[in-house]
């Protein structure tokens, strides 16, 4: 009874089915995708993608880990140099299944198995999606900057309003600067006109109070 058992046989020995899956395994570290069926291809992901998290930590004792496994050192070196820097930064999912239908013959369920970071057709797709994105970016900095300037131009309106409330009090002001200029000038000249009076009769002889009571005698000589 196979109660409890998730790893699916495969309709194999143990022997035979570690073996098929070293070679698939090699096989997909080479080409980087490969065609099986579906219940292959399910049972190679649980067994390849423990080895490529291995190959992330590039030492010996990882390396004899994952020969162990492969049993082949060419394939270990594609997957240590190749294929563990272009997933250093994913944290798991390294491969993806696409579903291709069925098989002429018996019609079993045909997929490909395909290692994600090494399909530029999809990568492209994702490049230009990030793109997209970008440029509804941009739109939304435009619409920042135009909510931005709409601000500043009522500013400016503001500043025109201000300035021509402000004209009429500034001419009142130099007006009535005007006036005071012109109230100072009369009184220089009342002042100035004043003083040259007084000089006047200051300059003026006063008269004898003597000289005035006596009058010539006429009379006398005659």
């Amino acid at each position: 009874m196979r109660h409890g058992n998730r790893n699916n046989a495969l309709s194999r020995t143990a022997s035979h089915r570690s073996a098929m899956l070293s070679n698939m395994a090699c096989s997909l570290i080479e080409h980087k995708r490969i065609t099986t069926t579906v219940a292959k291809a399910k049972t190679l992901r649980k067994f390849v993608e423990p080895l490529i998290t291995k190959s992330k930590t590039d030492s010996t004792h990882s390396r004899r880990l994952v020969f162990s496994t492969l049993k082949s050192k060419d394939h270990v070196t594609e997957l240590f140099r190749a294929v563990a820097p272009k997933v250093a930064t994913r944290e798991g999912g390294y491969t993806r299944i696409i579903k291709l239908g069925t098989r002429q013959g018996d019609a079993a369920e045909m997929c490909m198995i395909e290692l994600v970071d090494f399909n530029e057709i999809m990568l492209g797709e994702s490049q230009s999606t990030t793109r997209r994105s970008r440029r509804g970016g941009k739109k939304k900095s435009t619409d920042t900057v135009e909510a931005k300037a709409a601000p500043a131009k009522e500013d400016k309106k503001d500043a025109t309003v201000d300035n021509s409330k402000q004209e009429p009090k500034q001419e009142l002001a130099a007006e009535e600067a005007a006036r005071e200029a012109k109230e100072k000038e009369v009184r220089a000249q009342e002042l100035a006109s004043e003083e040259k009076a007084i000089e006047a009769k200051e300059k003026i002889p006063a008269k004898d109070p003597k000289s005035e009571g006596k009058t010539p005698d006429t009379d006398s000589k005659g």
